[in-house]
């Protein structure tokens, strides 16, 4: 358990300094990610990002573990 539980912050901690280079190519973007926009405030829900995150993150768990 602790081993997977350092490999996830690893990742958690590459994808914070990815995370320029990430936007770059459209990654927090995508479609079907929520962004409201008003004159007070700002809402963005990203549904399509954190469905992709979590794809890779069990792939990536999953080979770890076979």
């Amino acid at each position: 358990m602790s081993r997977v539980l350092i490999i996830v912050g690893l990742v958690i901690v590459a994808i914070g300094v990815l995370w320029p280079w990430l936007t770059r190519i459209g990654l927090g973007r995508l479609p079907g990610d929520i962004l409201i926009e008003r004159e007070n405030f700002t809402i963005y829900i990203p549904i399509t990002t954190g469905l992709l995150f979590s794809v890779v993150l069990s792939v990536i768990l999953w080979l770890i573990n076979r």
